[in-house]
C-alpha cells in the first residue's frame, strides 16, 4: 500500500508540466557550475588575443616601411582585422570540443537520465542548452575579438594598419568571428547529441572543421564545385570578406552554414524523443 501510494505520487511530478524558463534556469546552474566552463572561456580567450598579436606582430614586421610609404588606409584597415580575425582557426577547435562536451559529459556520466526524467518532453532540454551555448559562445567571440583589437593595436598602428571602425568590410570582419564560432558550437552541440561520446563526438566536428576541408587538395573538378559549401569553408566567407570570384558571398556562405547546424540540431531533436538515455 504505502509503495502504491507512493508511486501515485511521483507519477505526477514525473509528467508535469516543465515551463521552458525553468528548464533554461536548471540548465543554466549546470554550466556555471561546471570547471570545464570557465577553463574553456579563458583558453578561447587567450588564443584569440595571443594569436592575433603573433599575426599583427608577423605582419607589421613584414610591412616595415619609410614613415609616409605604408599602405593606403583602407588597405591597411583590412590587413589589420586580418591580424584580428585569423585567430578563429584555433578558437573553432576549442569551441567545437566545448559545444560537444556540454552533452556528450552528461551521458558519459548518466546525469542525462535524470535530466530528461525531469523534463520528459526533452526537447526543451536541447533548446535550452542551444540557448545558453549560443550566448555564451557569442558574447566569447566577440570579447575576444575586441580584447585582440585592443591588444594590437598598438604595433598595427605604427604600421599603418589600424582598423577603420566605420569600414563595414572591416567591421563584416570583426563579426564575422563570433558568428562563425557561435555556429561551429551549435554544430558541435548538435553532433554531441547525435552521437552521445565525448571522443567520437569530439572527432566528427573536427573531421568536419579541419579534415574535410583538406579534400579541397585532391586535383579533381567535381570538388573545386562542392568544396565551397563543405561547412567550414562556407562558414568561414563571413569572416573573409567579399573575394572576387568567390562562389559564396560572406552572408550566402554563412547561410549555407547555418543550414548544416539547424540540420544537426534537428536529426539530434529527432533522435533524443526517440532513443533511451
Amino acid at each position: 500500500m504505502t509503495a502504491a501510494a507512493t508511486a501515485r505520487r511521483a507519477d505526477p511530478l514525473t509528467g508535469a508540466h516543465v515551463s521552458f524558463p525553468r528548464v533554461l534556469g536548471s540548465e543554466w546552474i549546470k554550466f556555471t557550475s561546471l570547471r570545464s566552463t570557465i577553463w574553456t572561456i579563458a583558453v578561447t580567450l587567450v588564443v584569440m588575443v595571443g594569436f592575433s598579436l603573433l599575426m599583427a606582430w608577423g605582419m607589421s614586421f613584414a610591412a616595415e616601411a619609410p614613415e609616409g610609404q605604408g599602405p593606403p588606409a583602407a588597405e591597411g584597415s583590412m590587413m589589420g582585422a586580418a591580424a584580428v580575425v585569423t585567430s578563429y582557426g584555433l578558437a573553432q577547435i576549442v569551441m567545437a570540443v566545448w559545444g560537444v562536451l556540454v552533452i556528450s559529459g552528461e551521458y558519459s556520466t548518466g546525469q542525462i537520465r535524470s535530466t530528461l526524467t525531469a523534463v520528459p518532453t526533452r526537447l526543451p532540454v536541447l533548446a535550452a542548452k542551444g540557448v545558453l551555448m549560443a550566448l555564451a559562445s557569442f558574447i566569447v567571440g566577440a570579447l575576444g575579438v575586441a580584447l585582440s583589437v585592443l591588444a594590437t593595436a598598438p604595433m598595427l598602428s605604427s604600421n599603418d594598419m589600424s582598423l577603420d571602425l566605420g569600414d563595414s568590410a572591416t567591421l563584416e570582419m570583426l563579426l564575422g568571428v563570433p558568428l562563425y564560432l557561435t555556429g561551429i558550437t551549435l554544430l558541435a552541440l548538435g553532433v554531441g547529441a547525435l552521437v552521445r561520446h565525448s571522443a567520437g563526438g569530439i572527432a566528427v566536428v573536427l573531421g568536419l572543421i579541419i579534415v574535410l576541408p583538406i579534400l579541397t587538395q585532391i586535383p579533381l573538378d567535381f570538388i573545386d564545385t562542392i568544396a565551397p559549401y563543405f561547412p567550414s569553408a562556407a562558414g568561414e566567407r563571413i569572416i573573409m570578406g567579399e573575394m572576387t570570384g568567390a562562389a559564396l558571398s560572406p552572408w550566402q556562405g554563412f547561410g549555407v552554414f547555418m543550414v548544416y547546424v539547424v540540420v544537426a540540431l534537428a536529426a539530434a531533436g529527432v533522435l533524443l524523443r526517440r532513443r533511451d538515455a
